[in-house]
């Protein structure tokens, strides 16, 4: 059975990854896998210092040095074994459907990568314990997550509560068709009331693009309210709009992964989750 993926580090996010993690795991009846990460440039297994004191250094201080990285390391391994543990009780008390936990020594990327087979959906926060008092900064690890994570992608912010309705962007590119028509066929929205925004001038064109999408969401059994919204930045105009509307969690499809675009960040995306104050599923 595949698994949701949930990151887990030491910063607020993690509270709001279980939270978030819980919930999906009821709506999919999926287990979630809770994963630590000992980040290797961080806490090297091994590391050269040969060359760090100059010529003539005296050997203990070499030892001394590198014992001090060995401490480093196995306290950091046991805080993270900590962290999972409490991941597992929230996790638990949240009712998700199962919980198993995992830590690596590695980077988080490479992980997600080697369990991308066996996962349905990656679950991580906004900004990591580099970022903690940076409401709305995006951490490098997720940056470098979108970049290669071919499942779905739920970030989380400062807080998660299970939402009450969904805002879908959409801008009839194939991307984004895509991403409607995998919300339609997924369980993991099922019942909740559908915002469609289609951002850009009010034509008519746009109005036929927008309700034939609605139609195929209502279709599945989607309540929506279709809107074109006008505005400059798509980014601004969605968060503005879901601000305005209360809307708890944001959808929007991804770039794909040619060899060109899977080095940055589609920057629609981007922005969005640099401003947003929602939760946000990132769909390729």
């Amino acid at each position: 059975m595949n698994k949701i993926v949930a990151g887990i580090d030491g910063s607020q996010a993690a509270l709001a990854v279980c939270a978030a993690a819980a919930w999906a795991s009821q709506q999919l009846q999926t287990p979630v896998l809770a994963l630590h990460v000992l980040d290797k440039s961080e806490f090297p297994t091994e590391r050269d210092l040969s060359g760090n004191l100059g010529l003539g250094a005296q050997e203990h201080l070499l030892e001394e040095l590198a014992a001090l990285d060995s401490q480093r390391s196995k306290l950091a391994l046991q805080q993270g074994k900590l962290q999972l543990k409490a991941a597992r009780e929230q996790l638990e008390s949240d009712e998700a459907f199962a919980v198993e936990t995992l830590q690596r020594h590695g980077s988080l990327t490479d992980t997600i990568q080697e369990l991308e087979e066996d996962t349905r959906l990656v679950i991580v926060g906004r900004k990591g314990e580099t970022h903690a008092n940076d409401l709305h900064t995006v951490g490098s690890h997720l940056e470098n997550v979108i970049r290669v994570a071919r499942k779905p992608l739920l970030v989380t912010v400062h807080e998660f509560r299970k939402p009450r309705n969904f805002m879908l962007a959409f801008d009839n590119s194939k991307t984004a068709k895509a991403a409607l028509t995998r919300v339609a066929e997924s369980p993991l929205l099922k019942g909740l009331p559908c915002h469609l925004v289609m951002v850009g001038d009010d034509t008519s064109e746009r109005r036929s693009q927008l309700e034939a999408a609605q139609q195929e969401l209502e279709n599945a059994g989607f309540s929506v309210t279709g809107i074109v919204q006008p505005g400059e930045s798509v980014a601004t105009v969605l968060v503005n709009y879901a601000r305005d509307k209360q809307v708890d969690l944001t959808v929007m499809g991804t770039h794909g992964h040619s060899r060109i675009r899977k080095f940055f960040v589609g920057s629609n995306t981007s922005e969005l989750l640099r401003q947003t104050d929602t939760a946000t599923l990132v769909l390729r």
